[in-house]
């Protein structure tokens, strides 16, 4: 009974064993990084956040008519991600 139930799980882990190195053949080889993700500092985070609140806040609170506010605030968000990459050095 103990050498059956043995037998029964040493062909249970020997396929599992083929299913992974099966998986692992069928697997895309990498070739190589072709560059690398940048994770910005606590400091560039928060001011990628904070400025543009600010700026946003100081539009809101500036300027008299609200066509022209929401438009400036569109405007701050639409040219955040370039100001970045000019800013930051990042592409």
């Amino acid at each position: 009974m103990l050498e059956r139930e043995k037998a029964v799980r040493a062909r249970k882990v020997a396929r599992r064993q083929q299913r992974r190195e099966l998986v692992h053949r069928m697997k895309p080889k990498r070739r190589g990084r072709t560059g690398t993700v940048h994770r910005f500092s606590r400091g560039e985070r928060i001011g990628l956040v904070v400025i543009p609140l600010v700026a946003a806040s100081a539009v809101w609170f500036l300027v008299p008519e609200v066509a022209l506010r929401l438009v400036l605030i569109a405007l701050i968000v639409l040219v955040l991600p370039a100001l970045t990459a000019v800013i930051l050095g990042r592409r």
